[in-house]
């Protein structure tokens, strides 16, 4: 299957280069924005947020056993606690749509079930407590508080409707999960373990703080203007860490299981930010699908304007608080308040390249369920806060 996909990968290729009409001026132009949004990508994401979103990933796997996994997310584990948990994560990790991606296949892979670990895969970029912020003060109170409380409600939601179509292959996969510790492995207390996964989630958190949109946010602003230094700091505490409580060979196979995710993912997240930046382009920058036609679609509150509104937010990739700025422009332009929710509310969770990430993570049925609860959700909560906000 592996060598198919590889020729189906050369064959596509060729037919791209050989019938793509590359000298009209909107496939140029589309072409371009596909390689100016993946360099934007580059430069505003891969160290900051993924790298370290991959170590983290890599830790979970290696340091996290999977009978702790499987006690607080597994099939069997308490409703209420993982369920809990998993969907008011995001108001810890500030992260992206992608950026959450290798954090869900490390708990998924080791053993959570498929509810609490869709819950924090929406969750994780969806309920930002600073994007939520950001968008009250931006946008309105009322919309900031129809993201907030939609957000936390599709993350449970979501998590619920995922365990219930797929329940079974939960019991399948928590009936074939025996975890045996490794006789060799160096014991460590739960506060050294806790400090260990403390400081990886705060590099990731400072080392991707975002610049302030508003120059007035003084708090923002300041620890805008200090993130390398508590980055810095951070990373020494963790080489002093690492020092102290790990071994060598828990190291190497530290890196080598973050290794393991970034082959897995990065390559699919590349190819997905390339198309999404053919068909869509930068905000602002047009591309294969003009802008007006986007904005013709979005006005109003009826049924197809909230319902393209989720579709299109779903397929585009937004990073983190960058959703705010874009729909400031949007709502002035004469989108609806109905569809801004809706975009609101499935826009950072999903986006063209971690679609095909988490297909591959969790097989075609279970992202295509996924995929369209959020749609489906986005466009009903749409609605109805049209009708309430017209």
């Amino acid at each position: 299957m592996r060598e198919l996909t590889k020729l189906a990968v050369i064959v596509a290729s060729y037919l791209v280069a050989y019938f793509v009409p590359w000298s009209d001026p909107v496939i140029r132009r589309s072409g371009l924005e596909a390689f100016m949004m993946l360099q934007d990508y580059a430069r505003e994401h891969v160290l900051t947020c993924l790298v370290p979103a991959f170590f983290i990933a890599g830790a979970i796997s290696v340091f996290v056993s999977q009978a702790s996994v499987l006690k607080y997310f597994g099939a069997q584990a308490n409703k209420i606690l993982s369920y809990s948990v998993a969907s008011v994560s995001g108001s810890i990790l500030a992260v992206c749509s992608c950026t959450v991606l290798p954090l869900f296949a490390g708990i998924y892979m080791r053993g959570a079930g498929i509810g609490p670990a869709t819950a924090f895969l929406y969750s994780g970029p969806a309920i930002n407590v600073l994007a939520i912020v950001m968008t009250a003060k931006v946008l309105g109170w009322k919309l900031g508080l129809a993201r907030a409380v939609g957000a936390v409600l599709f993350a449970l939601l979501v998590g619920l409707i995922m365990a219930f179509f797929f329940r079974k292959d939960d019991q399948d996969r928590t009936a074939g999960a025996i975890y045996v510790p490794d006789s060799d492995k160096k014991e460590r207390t739960l506060l050294e373990e806790g400090l260990f996964m403390l400081t990886l989630v705060l590099i990731l958190i400072f080392a991707a703080w975002a610049r302030p949109q508003d120059p007035q946010n003084v708090i923002w602003n300041m620890i805008f203007s200090v993130k390398w230094y508590l980055t810095i700091a951070l990373l020494a505490t963790l080489g002093l860490i690492l020092w102290r409580w790990f071994e060598r060979w828990e190291l190497r196979t530290w890196v080598e299981a973050t290794w393991t995710f970034m082959k897995q993912i990065f390559p699919l997240l590349g190819a997905g930010v390339l198309v999404a930046g053919f068909m869509l382009g930068r905000p602002g920058h047009p591309s294969l699908i003009p802008e007006h036609y986007i904005h013709s679609l979005l006005g109003g509150n009826s049924l197809l304007a909230n319902l393209f509104a989720s579709v299109a937010g779903a397929l585009m990739y937004f990073a983190t608080l960058t959703e705010v700025p874009i729909l400031q422009g949007l709502l002035g332009s004469g989108m609806g308040n109905g569809p801004a929710l809706a975009l609101l509310l499935a826009g950072p969770a999903l986006s063209l390249p971690n679609m095909i990430v988490i297909t591959r993570v969790i097989g075609l049925k279970k992202a295509l369920v996924f995929f369209i609860t959020i749609i489906l959700l986005s466009t009903v909560a749409g609605m109805i806060y049209g009708k309430i906000n017209p």
